[in-house]
């Protein structure tokens, strides 16, 4: 069978749709070989790598919220700092490295230098997903390798090619910035359907990645976690409806009716 890797994109609160996600494809025996993930697809990745099933997954991000992940910065590169966000993943997971994981995980985050995406694939994995999640010029950058490391979307907001290249023959992409058919509106709107479009293609990941499924989120915003059990049905909802073709792709069988 042909190798699977699942490209998961950012999208900050919209991120938990990555469970509804997961659930579908676990339920239906699609077998996930590698995982990579930028911003909050590298958070869930992280999770689900180090073998926190769909149902733990939610659980442990049922409560996820700002307090929870960041705290005031009294700094001049940010508003915010994920310190709190690291300290919680290496809680929940352990204080890892990526060679520790169950499932091989590509972290992507932009270098702030030089607008380049950098994958990281060692070293301890919480920090990783912290410089992954940090919006530059709200949240304070962190060094990594000697790099000043920011959010991943920046320049890749769904990392199709590198699951490639971790070994995958299949790539299954999952974009958060929805599907890009926006109505004109007033000035903040437009504004923001704008950075949408250059969020969703950022990286190239969109085209690269053997399907796509985009989760209808157009309901909720990027920065409201309260509607955890409504992401996860639409992540679930969106992944139904690419199922027969993923696994017509893959030469699985497909359940008869009930």
């Amino acid at each position: 069978m042909k190798k699977v890797g699942l490209a998961l994109g950012g999208g900050i609160a919209r991120g938990i749709a990555h469970v509804g996600v997961l659930s579908v494809l676990e339920r239906a025996g699609i077998p996930i070989d590698c995982v990579t993930g930028s911003s909050a697809g590298s958070l869930a990745g992280a999770l689900y790598c180090a073998g926190l099933g769909p149902a733990e997954l939610s659980q442990a991000l049922a409560a996820f919220g700002w307090g929870l992940i960041a705290r005031p910065a009294f700094s001049r590169r940010g508003l915010l700092s994920f310190e709190r966000m690291e300290r919680w993943l290496a809680a929940t997971i352990g204080d890892i490295s990526f060679a520790d994981l169950r499932r091989p995980l590509a972290v992507v985050v932009t270098d702030l230098e030089t607008g380049q995406p950098v994958v990281l694939r060692e070293g301890r994995v919480a920090p990783a997903v912290r410089a992954s999640c940090s919006m530059p010029g709200v949240v304070v950058p962190i060094a990594i390798d000697g790099r000043t490391c920011v959010d991943g979307c920046i320049a890749n907001s769904v990392p199709a090619a590198e699951a490639r290249a971790l070994g995958a023959d299949y790539v299954i992409g999952v974009n958060l910035f929805g599907t890009g058919n926006h109505r004109p509106g007033n000035a903040l709107t437009t504004g923001l359907a704008t950075l949408e479009h250059l969020l969703r293609f950022s990286g190239g990941g969109l085209a690269a990645a053997d399907c796509v499924i985009s989760p209808e989120l157009s309901w909720g915003n990027y920065v409201s976690f309260g509607k955890h059990e409504q992401m996860v049905a639409s992540g679930a909802r969106a992944a139904e409806a690419q199922l027969a073709s993923i696994q017509a792709a893959l030469g699985c069988a497909q359940p008869g009716p009930a």
